[in-house]
């Protein structure tokens, strides 16, 4: 019989100690004034007896390619944890430090480098939340069950448009204590309750839905880890009626709510099999207009812009055409630095890309790097049960992965990615590769999964 399960964890803070730019909205000058709920950086090892895991949720905006790479480095120095068996997220909050130089952003003259200073404490932070988790593993077992927000109208472009209402729920319980260990979710929308106005550091809703949990279920000495899902396109735009802490907070626990209702359902197992695969992918550059044809896209945005502005349309619709606005003026941007070489730079920083797959027992957790639009990661869902998936894993792709249809209306996120929408496709096949592979490599386990996970749904309200 195989051992039994061991886990850890620790959350360690990774709050700026001192003002730093906030990054997430362009042309606004927003440095922060004080911290309103903590940045963590959450951990969670696990080890079936031959095989380890590690898992770390951060409450930032993005994690570059090269912070991952030097975090799985002290890491895997610090412990035995193979490098490649270790994920590293961002929850993508939009009121957290800048971490990374997007090109598209480097016409934006009001947003600063990341603090080199900032990015070597915050990578600090995230190698003692391993080492910790790894050193406070004990018997444990661990389960899942899937939330589902019904009435979910989180698609950013429109509100009955494509997106994911699941969010499934890792729970691991201490077998010695029996208590909770450590709780990990994934759900498909940017964390973007808060708007440019806020000059408070905060993990976004996010951090409201942890709050929550260990409020009034998990205990605080239970570590939280939320993964932002496949959200290019998602956002809680139409499911909040403003952008401040009591939206934020009442998104959080409306979340939390839904969450907190399944977890009496999960069921534990002691013996979970761990695998890990990974594969690296070339991606598909954009094709990038010339720099007439994108600032003729900009005169066009900005009058829609302006005619939104001036028929008094909903908040809802004017923010999604100042979007198109910003993401035609990110196209002009890059379509200069595509005459210039700085387009090839960064093709060469961000690929190939990661895509990484760990197999607990019956369920697998893809990490894919980058703003991947749904649709491609509710392909997979489509057709492989107990598969799901985080994003921004891993590095990042210097903006999104859009669909056709994202190209075809001009949409922001269109603007902004330096990719071809063919990559999703991409992202997806490398996927179905992992899953394959997975198979073959612990067979029994992945054939005694479930056809449905226990479920409960409730009402985003």
């Amino acid at each position: 019989m195989a051992a039994k399960l061991v886990a850890g964890a620790y959350a360690a803070d990774i709050s700026p100690r001192n003002s730093q730019f906030l990054f997430g909205y362009p042309h606004v000058s927003r440095y922060s004034t004080g911290i309103h709920d903590p940045l963590l950086s959450s951990s969670m090892y696990l080890c079936d007896g031959s095989t380890e895991a590690l898992i770390i949720a951060n409450d930032l905006i993005y994690v570059s390619r090269e912070t991952c790479r030097r975090v799985r480095g002290r890491v895997a120095e610090a412990t035995s944890i193979p490098e490649s068996h270790i994920m590293i997220t961002a929850t993508h909050t939009h009121s957290g430090p800048v971490t990374v130089d997007l090109l598209s952003s480097s016409g934006d003259s009001v947003v600063p480098p990341p603090d080199p200073e900032y990015i070597r404490f915050a990578e600090g932070q995230m190698v003692v939340s391993a080492i910790r988790a790894q050193r406070s593993a004990r018997p444990a077992r661990v389960g899942l069950a899937l939330a589902k927000v019904l009435d979910n109208q989180t698609n950013r472009h429109e509100p009955r448009g494509t997106n994911d209402p699941d969010i499934p729920v890792l729970v691991v319980r201490d077998a010695v204590h029996d208590r909770y260990q450590a709780c990990m979710v994934i759900y498909s929308v940017h964390p973007t309750a808060l708007h440019e106005r806020s000059t408070l550091v905060s993990a976004d809703f996010p951090g409201a839905i942890r709050q929550y949990l260990q409020d009034t279920l998990l205990g605080h000495d239970c570590t939280f880890l939320y993964h932002t899902g496949p959200a290019g396109n998602q956002s809680p735009r139409h499911v909040i009626s403003s952008n401040d802490f009591v939206a934020a907070e009442k998104l959080g626990g409306e979340i939390g709510e839904i969450i907190g209702a399944v977890v009496p359902a999960v069921q534990y197992s002691d013996h979970v099999p761990i695998s890990v695969a990974q594969e690296n992918v070339e991606l598909i550059p954009r094709a990038m207009p010339t720099i007439a044809e994108a600032t003729a896209r900009v005169r066009q945005a900005a009058e829609e812009l302006d005619r939104h502005r001036r028929v008094g349309s909903p908040p809802e619709v004017v923010r999604t055409a100042e979007c198109d606005w910003f993401g035609a003026e990110e196209t002009l941007t890059l379509a200069h630095a595509a005459q210039d070489g700085r387009l090839q730079s960064a093709y060469k920083a961000c690929l190939p890309c990661e895509v990484q797959a760990i197999r607990l027992g019956p369920w697998v957790f893809v990490a894919w790097p980058g703003e991947v639009f749904v649709e491609y990661s509710l392909l997979v869902k489509k057709e492989h049960a107990n598969v799901f998936i985080a994003s921004l894993a891993n590095g990042e792709l210097q903006g999104y992965i859009v669909t056709e249809d994202a190209v075809l209306q001009n949409r922001y996120e269109a603007g902004n990615s330096i990719f071809d929408y063919r990559s999703g496709m991409h992202l997806v096949k490398a996927t179905e590769r992992l899953l394959a592979q997975l198979r073959g490599s612990g067979r029994d386990a992945m054939q005694t999964a479930p056809s449905s996970l226990p479920t409960l749904g409730s009402v985003m309200r």
